[in-house]
């Protein structure tokens, strides 16, 4: 009675109103309408709360079909996922304790569903105009991150990257690793889930030799949760099938990109201890001694195998009765190289000190060992991959802050050329230059005349204007320098060997002028150099983060010590309490 009252007393009121306003332009609801919303909130009282996300206010009529729809695209790329109970469990947020990520802001557009495919492809195609540190990401990045947030979606998006990511593309590996570094780290039923729909065996890497993108991008997958993922994520997901799939990569007949990532991607899973012993026991080096011969192959692609596969003998996977590298390499007409003690964490440099490469998901940096303070200077590099580098001049005031993403060019102290994005960069700035993008075997030239302060661009001897801007903060103390996405390589000559393309002004080279110490010239492997600190004894007030000098300088305001002068001068945040530096100050009554 008391609900029939109420309808009543509504139909009367919305019948008198469109009387009175028959022409007004904000009507109020109709009868219908209200009558609509009375019953739908007392059908929904005990679950009135809707995520802003999930409704669709302006297409209210056709949100059954829309739901219907997504249900269908999650059916398609999940097949046999479960049943409905199996779903909502895999839909749950991964990790609460992590930060929400950056939100819709309020005059933006609501974020819809899209095809996965397209939104990775969108992300590959304008991954080289993010050219700004603090530049927002890209919309459709942030759509897969918002996608990859739930069990289903990180599935969905893994199972993108294998599927779309070209092979031909100079960045596809490297927006692979960039797309799945940002995401969330998967739960343990997500990796099994990916376990269960690759379904690696031997006999799986045999197939689709005609499709070695797929290949290709299912290994660098495996490399990159290999990297992210640590402990007993990581043996799980090393099981027997995968283990016998990255071995079977590496046959002869295999891609040799694919060779490539599957060798890379054991890399990373030797990472963890327990791995390194199984892939060890696999009889791995045997495979690598014959890859090895590659490493000065005329094809770059197999001399990026030849180079992995020497790193990782020298490093990683020791063959009884090997002789390293290091101990046969014939430097004795080599005065200039890349300094090993002046390098980011992860970059891997060849025995000769003159090839660089990185295979890990941060911006990893270099300077080479020759300074100069005056004159004019120039020296070559031969692109091997085409992807992002920045390489250039630095003084020793040049940060690497390899996690954050700044290298050469990124600072007042260094200057940069970029041939895939094809920009020059000086302080964290960019600016287009005329340059066709470069490609493997193209050789860039790098002229410094510290007499006319002035930086000249090369490709294959086709030179750019020349660039004065970083002389306003650094006129002496240039060094060779280069900075390196994932995945790229390039060598280095310093004048040891004859320039392919040398200017035509009067030039000295590092090689003439540098001198090194043999000792000064052995690149160690990194067993060896842990061996070697192991053994230094470090004096009681030595510099606690040079381990070299005496420690005579605090910081101010903070009061802290324990280091010296000049790396003092290279924090600008205390590194015990994080608070900003002011002064420092030698304390000379503390030097004995």
């Amino acid at each position: 009675m008391i609900v029939a009252t109420w309808i009543t007393f509504c139909a009367c009121r919305s019948l008198a109103r469109v009387l009175l306003f028959p022409s007004s332009s904000n009507s109020p609801p109709s009868f219908w309408e209200t009558l609509a919303s009375v019953v739908s909130s007392t059908g929904t009282m005990g679950n009135s709360c809707v995520c802003r996300e999930d409704s669709d206010l302006e297409d209210h009529h056709h949100g059954s079909i829309r739901v219907t729809r997504g249900q269908a695209r999650r059916v398609d790329h999940g097949a046999g996922v479960g049943a409905d109970t199996a779903e909502a469990r895999s839909s749950r947020p991964r990790d609460p304790v992590r930060p929400p990520r950056r939100g819709r802001g309020p005059h933006e557009p609501r974020r819809k569903k899209q095809n996965v495919d397209g939104l990775v492809l969108d992300t590959l195609a304008v991954i080289r105009t993010l050219v700004d540190n603090d530049q927002d990401p890209p919309y459709s990045m942030i759509t897969l991150h918002e996608m990859a947030e739930t069990d289903d979606g990180w599935l969905e998006v893994v199972q993108s990257l294998i599927r779309v990511i070209p092979l031909d593309d100079p960045l596809g590996p490297a927006v692979i690793t960039l797309l799945l570094d940002e995401c969330p780290l998967p739960t343990k039923d997500a990796l099994q889930k990916l376990s269960d729909m690759l379904s690696l065996s031997s006999a799986v890497a045999q197939q689709d030799a005609l499709n070695p993108a797929k290949h290709r991008n299912t290994t660098a997958v495996l490399g990159c949760l290999a990297e992210k993922l640590a402990g007993p994520a990581s043996i799980g997901l090393l099981s027997p099938g995968t283990l016998e799939y990255l071995l079977e990569s590496l046959s002869s007949e295999a891609h040799p990109t694919v060779m490539l990532f599957a060798l890379i991607a054991l890399e990373k899973f030797s990472q963890t201890s327990e791995n390194k012993l199984t892939v060890s026991e696999s009889c791995i080096s045997n495979r690598l001694a014959v890859l090895e011969s590659w490493a000065e192959h005329s094809d770059y692609l197999k001399r990026q195998v030849g180079f992995c596969s020497q790193w990782s003998l020298d490093n990683l996977f020791l063959q009884e009765g090997r002789q390293f590298t290091y101990e046969k390499v014939n430097l004795i007409n080599i005065n200039a190289m890349l300094n090993s003690n002046d390098v980011s964490e992860y970059l891997k440099i060849s025995p000769t000190g003159l090839e660089a490469r990185c295979d890990a998901s941060s911006f990893e940096s270099v300077r080479c060992t020759f300074c100069v303070d005056s004159g004019v200077w120039y020296y070559e590099v031969t692109v091997i991959t085409s992807g992002v580098m920045q390489i250039g001049w630095a003084t020793k005031d040049s940060k690497f802050l390899n996690h954050e993403g700044y290298g050469i060019g990124d600072d007042e102290y260094s200057c940069a050329y970029d041939g895939c994005r094809q920009l020059i960069w000086y302080n964290a700035r960019s600016k287009p230059h005329s340059h066709p993008c470069w490609k493997e075997g193209d050789a860039i030239g790098f002229l410094l005349d510290l007499s006319k302060k002035q930086m000249i661009f090369y490709l294959n001897g086709h030179q750019l204007p020349p660039e004065k801007q970083v002389f306003s903060s650094a006129t002496s103390g240039f060094f060779a320098a280069a900075s390196f996405m994932s995945y790229q390589q390039c060598e280095f000559n310093f004048g040891a060997k004859p320039f392919r393309h040398p200017p035509s002004v009067k030039f000295s080279t590092f090689n003439d002028f540098a001198s090194l110490l043999p000792s000064e010239k052995i690149i160690l492997p990194r067993h060896r150099r842990l061996a070697l600190l192991k053994q230094v004894s470090i004096r009681d007030n030595c510099c606690t983060l040079c381990c070299d000098v005496m420690a005579d300088t605090e910081l101010r305001p903070c009061g802290h010590g324990g280091m010296c002068m000049e790396c003092a001068l290279q924090l600008e945040t205390c590194p015990l309490c994080r608070q900003d530096i002011q002064t420092r100050v030698r304390l000379i009554a503390h030097v004995s």
